[in-house]
């Protein structure tokens, strides 16, 4: 789930429990209709922002273990 941030309010990014103190994984926010996803270690490398199909679709896919081993 994808907390969604007040309008004009700081984004609310949020990276999974399983990562706890480390640097190594990937965060998400909710800006309106899009989905953020940042890599937590390197903010300045850019944002992707996905559609709520597109959330969906990556989502399944890592559930999946489609992306496993890329």
């Amino acid at each position: 789930m994808v907390y969604r941030s007040a309008p004009g309010a700081a984004l609310n990014w949020r990276k999974g429990r399983r990562s706890s103190d480390k640097n190594e994984c990937v965060e998400v926010a909710a800006a309106g209709p899009a989905v953020l996803i940042r890599d937590s270690r390197d903010h300045a490398a850019g944002t992707l922002a996905l559609d709520a199909a597109q959330w969906r679709t990556l989502l399944r896919s890592v559930r999946n273990g489609d992306l496993d081993g890329r």
